[in-house]
């Protein structure tokens, strides 16, 4: 924690509609009501992770410090999603197409499970397409349980789908 205020990487995804306007309008909003946007990576596309779709997916890693616990920055970045379009399918058994997704990956170097939150975020060292943001804007960050940077866990990491910088 900086003076008060908490370090937090959060992973943006989408695949649906205007996906790029979309996470500028997410950005936004993170900004005003969440902290303040102080890294963020490039754009990657890759193919849906986990199902079948014929939409690639947008992926974009963003830093942010802010005064809010993991907690409320949950609360305020589901809101967001509901803002920008994103429906949730209660019935869903697995991944599914949507606007906007927003998930918290790391949050100062803490680790917590929360009904809801688990931080660090679970599966960071299984997709590339996480990965790849992630390391562009914090490669050296050290994962709180697996103890290795980013970089490493990029290195390792089996996931084989295509992932490119837009």
């Amino acid at each position: 924690m900086i003076s008060g205020l908490n370090k937090v990487y959060i992973l943006l995804g989408g695949n649906l509609g205007d996906v790029e306007n979309v996470f500028v309008e997410a950005i936004n909003k993170i900004s005003k009501h969440v902290g303040e946007v102080s890294q963020k990576s490039h754009l990657y596309s890759s193919p849906p992770w986990g199902f079948e779709s014929e939409n690639d997916f947008l992926n974009q890693v963003i830093e942010i410090t802010t005064p809010r616990s993991a907690a409320d920055l949950l609360k305020l970045t589901q809101q967001i999603e509901l803002d920008l379009g994103r429906e949730r399918n209660q019935n869903a058994t697995n991944f599914e197409s949507r606007k906007i997704d927003i998930d918290i990956l790391y949050f100062n170097d803490d680790e917590m499970s929360l009904h809801d939150l688990v931080i660090p975020h679970y599966a960071i060292h299984e997709r590339k397409f996480t990965l790849l943001p992630l390391v562009e804007i914090a490669p050296n960050y050290i994962h709180p349980i697996l103890k290795m940077s980013n970089s490493a866990l990029l290195e390792i990491c089996k996931d084989q789908n295509p992932v490119n910088k837009i």
